[in-house]
């Protein structure tokens, strides 16, 4: 019940917002769609550069949208409302409400991410886009509900959510195998940017849009991405509840 009670509540604040949401959800990725496939017309990696971005697009689409819908109402929650205070001492056990603000950000970024599929099905890409596609971008921002969670518990003001998006978000954002293929990267460099969740997100979700198969290695790396920052969101919650 736990669960279902934060999901309502991020259900109603999403149709409080919708259209804020939805056009948010639009405007970043669409410049980037212009901007960078209709723009620049190039090849990469035998196809049209249109076909290697929208993936990318897609899974970064859904990075922002599962990392914005938790860390800044969660962090203001936390420090001003001091809504935690009443959830210390409810009776919902503190995992339920940690798992629901994980799957509710998860289906604010699937939410995102889907509108960006919506808006390119006109392209004729030759994209596939099957059920395997949007449990990975559903897994993307799971990982990414989780890392939000863990950054508005440890934030120490308010300025701390756009500090960490500015030093942490933003970057994976160009980098992560989105615009241009991580291949290209110093040795060194590369490895660390491709073992982030984004790059192993934008990879799978490249190879299943053109037809190939998932890299289990990539989901271990987004399931191990993803029970260390639960771990760590429950880990704060139960010492701060007993001190």
């Amino acid at each position: 019940m736990g669960i279902i009670t934060v999901l309502w509540e991020k259900w109603t604040e999403f149709r409080r917002d919708f259209y804020k949401i939805t056009l948010s959800a639009m405007i970043a990725p669409l410049m980037y769609l212009i901007v960078f496939g209709i723009g620049i017309q190039t090849i990469s990696h035998g196809e049209p550069y249109l076909n290697f971005l929208i993936p990318g697009v897609v899974a970064l689409t859904t990075m922002n949208g599962s990392f914005n819908a938790i860390a800044q109402n969660l962090n203001v929650q936390r420090l001003y409302e001091k809504a935690f205070d009443q959830v210390m001492i409810s009776p919902t056990p503190l995992w339920q409400f940690v798992l629901g603000q994980v799957i509710g950000g998860s289906l604010r970024g699937l939410y995102a991410g889907c509108i960006i599929v919506l808006m390119v099905a006109p392209i004729p890409t030759g994209l596939v886009y099957n059920g395997l596609y949007f449990l990975i971008m559903f897994l993307n921002g799971a990982v990414f509900s989780a890392i939000a969670v863990v950054v508005s518990f440890y934030a120490k003001t308010h300025t701390d959510v756009p500090r960490f998006s500015n030093y942490v978000i933003m970057p994976m954002s160009y980098l992560c195998n989105t615009f241009f293929s991580t291949e290209n990267m110093p040795d060194g460099l590369r490895q660390v940017v491709g073992a982030l969740p984004l790059s192993q997100a934008s990879a799978m979700l490249r190879s299943i849009s053109g037809g190939g198969s998932v890299s289990f290695s990539g989901v271990a790396i987004l399931f191990l991405y993803f029970a260390v920052f639960l771990t760590v969101a429950f880990i704060f919650l139960y010492r701060k509840k007993n001190l």
